[in-house]
């Protein structure tokens, strides 16, 4: 993706979220040198702040998503069963644009539809060996009520309504009817090894750095120099 789409793809997100009554943390609009500068070291090592992906797919429009990362602790943390065991994240899943089919290993997660059209999600079980079982119904709480899918089956979240994803649910999602505001409420965040997906695509995009950055993302923070 090149940075002038990124950039243009922040402005309409983050208008967008405000039109539902959302807004997001100050450190959202941190310039770059003040998100790189040692008082912003926690927000980096967190993994916080702004994320764009098209899945290296350069078709964001058809496949991606935004984030932003609002709060989220440490893999450290999680690993010793104590302190700031959670994450909060903030997303726009635009109409009819993919996030494409992935599971998790050890995140949790609440996906909230916060306003707009309809989320709607496709649900597969996983196998013994972690991959996609095709015949297995799958079994998800909606607003804390067990509900069961066949294998594929489709849950379309209204404004208000949330499922629980446990680790091992395969899931992919989209908007329907408009552009969605999407709340995620989870276990500790870990973008760089806990996302695996049903193809062979990455989790962060390449930039082409066509204009300077308006914000950094969370995927610029290991290649840009703090000081």
């Amino acid at each position: 993706m090149k940075r002038s789409e990124i950039n243009e793809i922040l402005r309409e997100s983050d208008a967008f979220i405000r039109s539902l009554g959302y807004v997001l943390p100050p450190f959202a609009y941190f310039a770059p040198e003040r998100i790189l500068s040692d008082q912003s070291k926690e927000i980096r090592a967190r993994g916080m702040g702004w994320d764009i992906t098209d899945y290296g797919q350069e078709n964001f429009t058809n496949m991606g998503l935004f984030l932003f990362t609002v709060r989220n602790g440490l893999i450290s943390d999680l690993k010793r069963g104590r302190g700031m065991l959670y994450a909060e994240k903030i997303m726009v899943s635009r109409d009819r644009q993919l996030s494409p089919m992935h599971r998790h290993n050890l995140k949790a997660e609440d996906i909230i539809n916060r306003g707009g059209g309809k989320l709607v999600l496709e649900l597969f079980a996983s196998d013994a060996s972690g991959a996609i079982d095709r015949n297995a119904v799958v079994t998800v709480p909606v607003d804390g009520m067990a509900r069961q899918f066949a294998s594929g089956g489709r849950l379309a979240l209204e404004p208000g309504e949330s499922v629980t994803l446990m680790p091992g649910v395969w899931h992919a999602f989209w908007g329907e009817g408009g552009d969605v505001l999407v709340g995620e409420v989870s276990t500790v965040n870990d973008d760089m090894t806990d996302n695996i997906f049903e193809q062979d695509i990455p989790r962060f995009t390449n930039i082409e750095e066509d204009e300077k950055p308006q914000y950094l993302l969370v995927s610029d923070y290991p290649n840009v120099t703090v000081r």
